[in-house]
């Protein structure tokens, strides 16, 4: 009754996309955090309960419908503000991701309610759970930030974002070139001299569909081919660029809406 009562649980990992340090979830029921500082930002979403903590010496909540960003050096604590205590998931960004310029508003307001960015953060947290979706994570952390930084600095924000057909299309003929070799954003953005946010943007504009599903799409029309001429997922898996195999039948069932095992035995 009494591990019940006192449940702690974590699981903790740093995937291999630039600007997050640590993926951090845990489920508390008793547990209180100390008076702490981090070297990176804290992006938290709460799943389940709520949390409640001091920072700059202002005591803060976490409902469910909010994102709470923790900035980089200022102490802070963290307790249950439930009797069944509360589940989050963190992650922790480091400068690039976000810079120091974004401290103090942070201070001043690290609870952002805002239900699209809610939305987008635990998108991020499925495809960092799954090898293989690092730039679907990557370019959903780029959009993020983006709108974390339209809320801490609204008076910033100028214009609206401008279309760029022609380097949509440069980008599309890239992930054309390297549908098994896959692409990484850091270097789309160097090698077309975007800012990553606006590449994503443009090519998300001009063909209604975000990079990397435009990649696994590609992916998954190639393992149509492959699984009808009688090859094994498997096989399939590597032959076109996916992580594994249980990597190509998750994207696979999406698109196709059946498991590439099913749909190679189909054939006629």
């Amino acid at each position: 009754m009494a591990a019940a009562r006192n449940r702690q649980e974590v699981s903790a990992w740093r995937p291999s996309v630039p600007g997050v340090t640590e993926v951090f979830h845990a489920h508390f029921t008793e547990y209180a955090y100390p008076m702490h500082v981090h070297e990176a930002w804290t992006l938290l979403i709460v799943d389940d309960g709520a949390v409640r903590y001091d920072l700059d010496r202002h005591e803060h909540g976490t409902p469910h419908d909010t994102v709470s960003l923790l900035p980089p050096h200022v102490p802070h604590n963290g307790s249950p503000a439930t009797p069944h205590g509360f589940r989050k998931r963190v992650l922790y960004l480091d400068s690039t991701r976000l810079g120091e310029d974004l401290i103090g508003p942070a201070v001043d307001s690290p609870d952002l309610r805002d239900p699209v960015l809610r939305r987008r953060v635990g998108q991020v947290h499925t495809a960092l759970a799954h090898p293989g979706d690092e730039l679907e994570a990557d370019s959903r952390l780029t959009l993020i930030g983006e709108r974390l930084r339209t809320h801490l600095r609204p008076a910033a924000v100028t214009e609206a974002p401008r279309r760029d057909p022609a380097l949509a299309r440069r980008l599309r003929e890239l992930l054309d070139e390297r549908v098994v070799a896959g692409l990484a954003l850091d270097e789309a953005t160097g090698l077309l001299h975007a800012h990553p946010a606006h590449l994503v943007r443009s090519f998300s504009t001009a063909y209604g569909i975000a990079p990397h599903q435009y990649l696994m799409s590609r992916r998954v029309e190639r393992a149509r081919r492959l699984l009808l001429e009688g090859r094994s997922p498997a096989e399939v898996a590597t032959a076109t660029g996916f992580y594994d195999q249980s990597h190509l039948t998750r994207h696979f069932r999406k698109w196709v809406g059946v498991p590439p095992g099913r749909y190679r035995n189909s054939a006629r």
